[in-house]
């Protein structure tokens, strides 16, 4: 299957999107209404569809302020099309992006499996014993 990269998202390809996040444990409970407001506050796009159909096959995104920081979001790939290179080629899109090569530090949150993923791209893990992550869920204050 021929791909292309592509930075925005066809009104069926965020259903699309939407569709590939029921799938997965981190993101099952994302509504299409709630995706669409996420993708309009998103900077970067970094999406793969099939180059005949147009369907989503691959996706990621990032926030940032293009200078300091940059969060790298969401690496999803379509089920069926996993172990051809496409999670591999978003990744790789988003480290090599004109923009985003030149941000001081680029994050990502991952599962421990992922970890040696995302080193072949230069990712280490950041274990300085004086920060934490830190969290607040909307609903879980009181």
């Amino acid at each position: 299957m021929a791909v292309r990269l592509i930075d925005r998202l066809s009104d069926k390809q965020v259903e699309e999107l939407t569709a590939l996040y029921q799938k997965e444990w981190w993101s099952q409970r994302r509504k299409l209404d709630d995706v669409r407001r996420m993708l309009a506050g998103t900077d970067f796009v970094f999406a793969f569809e099939d180059a005949d159909s147009k369907e989503l096959v691959a996706f990621a995104r990032v926030l940032t302020d293009t200078v300091y920081r940059a969060y790298l979001f969401d690496v999803i790939v379509k089920e069926s099309q996993r172990g051809q290179g496409l999670g591999r080629a978003v990744v790789e899109a988003v480290v090599k992006h004109p923009t985003l090569a030149t941000v001081e530090k680029l994050f990502l949150w991952c599962r421990p499996e992922l970890v040696p993923f995302y080193e072949e791209f230069g990712f280490v893990i950041d274990s300085r014993p004086n920060l934490h992550i830190m969290v607040r869920a909307r609903g879980e204050v009181s």
